[in-house]
């Protein structure tokens, strides 16, 4: 059973091809600048080295065709033709209210995720473009759609409703959703395997932290809270995206700055966070060297992005009256060593205790770095968002089986 996972962006296309019998990914690669005359396709195989080709994709079908053409290559592909290909598994943005789990894409199922598109305009729409390619390359091959918001369709009332009117949520449909939940999802269930302690007895704080970042509380292994809301700009403090701020600081920069609304999505999006702060870079490593070599401005925003970090686990332990795990993803969150330090100090009124020697020490798979007298597991887990959505297609196609293709003759 050989399950391709897709991950569609505006002018990219990642995926990753995996062997769920053996478990193993046979493939994984990437096209970008899609549609433009830099268009360029990057592939590593399970044990091969990375290779790069420049090549004109003017399109996501162009691509998806270059894409199967190298999968099934004579000299360096992993399969032998497309038919070995059982079905496709794409990571959607939004599932709104409508998706609380991985569903099959039929034509009821893209006239919803459309329905979205308002809530998701970049992701969404790119999704879709990716869904319409594999029917126009891979009709004969099942299509199931996993959503970045159904783990957090688990949230409470009072967890995912905003003080506003009630007409606005049912008419707007403006509500928390949350995202990353794939990621969650995922470690969660390695932390629980770490620890061998079932999900059911455990609550864990799951810090998400890479360009975009968020926190999530679970307990008994389901969503009860969630930073990001309605979009990904709530929250944590980002790479450029604001985080959590005074709404009243929108309408009121709009009239001093002669702002449209935009001008100040873009700079709320892309010009904020540490970028904004720093005053140099949205990127982590870039701005946490500026601090050490003295730069005050730098040293600030890696300040308010620690903060932040840790006042949403304190919040997350107090609404589950309770913390015995916190977890670090993300490629800040696996790498980030002196921030797992300083979040970790301070949060020694809950019983944390680091292990140094154990943080510092790179590794590549899912660890304890806490020390062994702490009351609450601190862990780095490697997020792997696309083996979840295979695992979860290939759930489906098990639960389901007439769905499989035919193979052809």
């Amino acid at each position: 059973m050989n399950i391709l996972v897709i991950n569609s962006g505006s002018s990219s296309l990642k995926y990753q091809l995996y062997d769920m019998i053996a478990e193993t990914m046979l493939v994984k690669g990437r096209m970008e600048c899609i549609g433009t005359a830099k268009s360029f396709i990057t592939e590593q195989g399970q044990h091969g080295p990375e290779r790069s080709e420049q090549m004109p994709l003017p399109d996501h079908a162009a691509a998806l065709e270059a894409m199967l053409h190298k999968l099934t290559d004579p000299e360096h592909g992993v399969i032998r033709s497309l038919q070995d290909i059982d079905g496709v598994g794409h990571r959607i943005v939004h599932g709104g209210e409508t998706f609380t789990s991985a569903t099959f894409i039929d034509e009821q199922v893209k006239r919803q995720i459309r329905d979205l598109y308002e809530l998701a305009p970049l992701h969404n729409p790119a999704h879709m473009t990716g869904i319409t390619a594999v029917e126009q390359l891979l009709g004969h091959v099942p299509q199931v759609a996993v959503f970045d918001t159904a783990f957090h369709q688990t949230m409470p009332e009072r967890a995912y409703r905003y003080p506003i009117a009630k007409e606005w949520y049912r008419k707007h449909g403006i509500r928390r959703y949350g995202f990353h939940g794939t990621s969650h999802e995922y470690v969660c269930e390695q932390a629980s395997e770490l620890v061998q302690t079932p999900l059911s007895e455990m609550k864990i704080v799951s810090c998400h932290i890479g360009n975009g970042a968020s926190c999530t509380a679970i307990e008994e292994g389901r969503s009860v809270d969630t930073s990001m809301g309605m979009t990904p700009l709530e929250g944590l403090m980002m790479g450029t995206r604001t985080g959590d701020i005074d709404a009243a600081i929108l309408p009121y920069l709009m009239k001093k700055e002669s702002l449209g609304c935009d001008e100040l999505s873009t700079m709320l999006n892309k010009a904020g966070g540490l970028l904004a702060v720093s005053g140099r870079s949205g990127d982590v490593r870039e701005v946490s060297q500026a601090a050490e070599a003295g730069d005050a401005d730098a040293r600030l925003a890696m300040e308010m992005y620690e903060y932040r970090i840790r006042k949403y686990i304190g919040a997350y332990a107090a609404a589950m009256n309770g913390l015995d795990t916190i977890i670090f993803t993300g490629g800040v969150g696996e790498n980030g060593a002196a921030l797992r330090s300083r979040i970790c100090r301070n949060l020694s009124y809950l019983g944390v205790a680091l292990d140094e020697n154990r943080n510092q020490r790179a590794g590549s798979g899912a660890r304890i770095i806490s020390a062994p007298y702490s009351s609450v597991y601190v862990m780095v887990i490697p997020t792997n968002e696309e083996w979840m959505i295979a695992k979860q297609t290939n759930a489906l196609l098990h639960e389901q089986p007439h769905r499989l293709a035919e193979p052809a003759l």
